[in-house]
């Protein structure tokens, strides 16, 4: 075990490395930009993602460390709930070590661990709340439904997927004889409430704004695509046979269909919190493509099914599978630091979203626009993040409406609007590239750009 907890603090101090040298994505810039104006929900999720960058700007100023420190702190906090919750959902098992031990070789777990998304909150709070039920059904101690509570409703706080912990949790109950003999007592009831409490700001924030985040999250049903289904079927299943790394997804499959075998209510809680929401995302692949972050959620329970698997098994595949998991992911860090992979760079997902950032901001800076801008958010947020100072950058979308930052009245001017959509309305003017060691990442056309209205400055770190 010493050995093991060792291993898990190796891998922080490596994570955390990690976190200070690669550079933000667009997406982390964008909720970098968040945290310098807290509230208590915004237009894409709810605040936490917000408050959490905040935490670590607060004590490593806006650099990539400060904006990703919780991410693998959470990730080392959420290895030690998940190896507690298994040893106390199942005992005598060696179960905790084999869970956490798997949960750390997936490529999801461990990228997920250096950025800093509302996915990284989500999860950590999903695993508390998991961590939390374990204790209630060992103990059978009440108050852990009020612990239960509060961590459903920080994992929403973290984003709406939260929601689903809950539905899980209340169908574990509904579905068990003995589970419901708690409905007649006040815990899980407070425990709702609890939860509701947690959650209410983010409440109030969408009323105040027109209900503005649940539309839009709403929004991403687009009616039942038969003719794509298929698809968008095997886009979830080879993306998660990436993202769990191949011998760890065959082993949780084979873990969750285990549990079925097994008896009482540890097992159960297991099945409800992987089952229901592989159905909700089952059910989207109907309409249309489910992103593989989203199956996050399911990991913490997957991995702990696979402690339960029979010993002849594990002892046959459990070091292959951590040795594979652990390979790739090690592979995905070092091709994001230096490339050693010869592939070119507008297929590597990491150059995609890390390189050439600074490099493009100061070829824009060089042409001394009024201002510029861009077409989607993230390219204007990772603008804000990486341009020279000098270089002004206003927003006109809706969204940024929601922020009170500096107005940019620049209706009626003109400045460049940058685009890597080909088929965007353009009045080109040139082209720009994003490259990574003399290698094209991404081209953008630049655009002369009108004002049509007032905008707003996006803030600088």
């Amino acid at each position: 075990m010493r050995l093991a907890l060792a291993a898990l603090l190796a891998l922080t101090a490596l994570r955390l490395a990690l976190a200070a040298s690669l550079p933000l994505v667009p997406d982390e810039a964008y909720y970098f930009l968040w945290s310098t104006h807290l509230q208590p929900g915004y237009f894409d999720h709810p605040p936490m993602v917000a408050l959490w960058i905040r935490a670590g700007t607060m004590l490593f100023g806006p650099s990539p460390l400060g904006v990703r420190l919780l991410g693998p702190l959470s990730t080392l906090a959420g290895s030690l709930l998940a190896w507690d919750a298994a040893e106390r959902l199942f005992p005598g098992r060696r179960a905790g070590i084999t869970a956490a031990a798997c949960l750390n070789a997936t490529l999801m777990f461990g990228a997920g661990a250096v950025l800093m998304t509302p996915d990284t909150p989500l999860m950590f709070f999903w695993t508390a709340g998991l961590w939390a039920m374990a204790r209630l059904i060992q103990s059978g101690n009440p108050r852990w439904w009020l612990a239960t509570g509060l961590a459903a409703g920080l994992a929403l706080l973290s984003k709406y997927t939260g929601l689903l912990f809950i539905l899980a949790v209340f169908g574990w109950v509904l579905a068990g004889r003995q589970e419901r003999a708690w409905l007649r007592t006040p815990w899980p009831w407070l425990a709702a409430v609890l939860a509701v409490l947690v959650f209410a700001p983010d409440v109030a924030w969408n009323a105040a704004h027109g209900w503005a985040s649940y539309f839009k999250q709403g929004g991403r049903e687009a009616g039942f695509n038969p003719g794509r289904a298929l698809g968008f079927l095997a886009d979830l299943l080879g993306s998660q046979f990436l993202l769990f790394t191949p011998v760890i997804f065959v082993l949780a499959v084979r873990g969750v269909w285990g549990l079925r075998h097994e008896h009482g209510p540890a097992p159960r809680l297991l099945l409800w919190l992987t089952l229901l929401p592989g159905a909700v995302l089952l059910e989207h692949v109907l309409s249309q493509r489910v992103e593989g972050n989203w199956v996050a959620v399911l990991y913490p329970s997957a991995c702990i099914a696979i402690a339960t698997l029979p010993a002849a098994i594990l002892a046959r595949w459990r070091n292959p599978a951590l040795a594979l998991g652990f390979g790739i992911t090690g592979l995905v860090y070092a091709q994001a630091l230096a490339a050693p992979l010869p592939m070119p760079p507008r297929m590597d997902t990491s150059a995609l979203q890390m390189a050439g950032w600074t490099q493009l901001g100061e070829q824009l800076a060089a042409m001394h626009p009024d201002f510029v801008t861009a077409d989607d958010y993230a390219t204007a947020a990772a603008l804000a993040y990486y341009a020279p100072p000098g270089l002004r950058v206003a927003g006109f979308e809706p969204r940024w409406s929601y922020f009170d930052w500096q107005p940019a009245a620049l209706e009626g001017q003109t400045g460049i609007m940058i685009t890597h959509r080909a088929n965007a309305p353009c009045d080109q003017t040139g082209t720009l590239a994003r490259t990574r060691d003399g290698k094209l990442v991404q081209t953008y056309r630049l655009c002369r750009y009108t004002a049509p209205g007032p905008g707003i400055w996006l803030p600088r770190p």
